[in-house]
């Protein structure tokens, strides 16, 4: 294995591993402030400094300084001066996001910022009648045959990222929260009952079998060969 490969060149589930074999998360583009508004990007729940700074392999008092910093930058206050109004050639901006970094009950998280909420709502609600990518019925579909699952399950059967996808479906009431997983403590989603209506069957034991679908034993070698050209 390549030590000098950074995180982003490296698997997901090496991540973990790469830190403790001395990768730094500052030496990647942007620094450790840009890995914390990574990981940030991705988080379901919030995430208190001391898990941020666990998983990035980061001090609190660093990854606190970092999370006040992207705060102000978030809501405009990246300037030096409060007075300046234009932007400089630095790429500073006097102008807050549309979404803005909170601190609730001890975890941070990124959230659309309020003063849009009327405009994000019509988008979610309007988006209700879009139909579903390609990519969106395929996690449905893994979702459908493998509930409970938890998304980093689906994410490995899939082999891309789904947390985007799964927000989808879960805001368009196809998937719902079935608890967590009682040995890693993720969020498990099924199919609802919305779900069921709309392919019309009564229950998930009405899906269609995969079976006649796969191939058998004596074709599988094939199976694999062409998947590889």
């Amino acid at each position: 294995m390549n030590n000098d490969l950074p995180l982003a060149d490296l698997p997901p589930d090496g991540a973990a591993s790469a830190l403790a074999e001395g990768h730094d998360v500052r030496d990647l583009p942007g620094g450790a402030k840009a890995a914390i508004e990574a990981v940030l990007m991705v988080l379901d729940q919030p995430a208190t400094a001391t898990e941020l700074a666990a998983g990035l392999n980061l001090t609190v008092a660093v990854v606190e300084q970092l999370l006040a910093e992207l705060q102000r930058e978030y809501s405009g206050y990246t300037v030096k001066a409060p007075d300046t109004d234009v932007a400089s050639d630095a790429g500073f901006s006097s102008s807050p996001r549309g979404f803005e970094l909170r601190n609730i009950a001890g975890g941070w998280r990124i959230y659309s910022r309020t003063d849009f909420a009327d405009v994000v709502g019509r988008f979610v609600l309007e988006g209700q009648t879009a139909r579903l990518t390609q990519a969106a019925l395929e996690t449905l579909a893994v979702i459908a045959y493998r509930q409970p699952v938890s998304r980093a399950r689906v994410s490995a059967i899939r082999g891309v990222n789904v947390d985007s996808v799964v927000r989808t479906l879960a805001q368009r009431g196809l998937i719902e929260d079935s608890g967590t997983d009682p040995e890693s403590g993720a969020i498990l989603y099924r199919t609802t009952s919305y779900f069921l209506e709309r392919i019309g069957i009564g229950s998930v034991a009405e899906l269609p079998q995969l079976s006649p679908h796969l191939p058998g034993l004596e074709g599988i070698e094939e199976f694999y060969d062409a998947g590889r050209m």
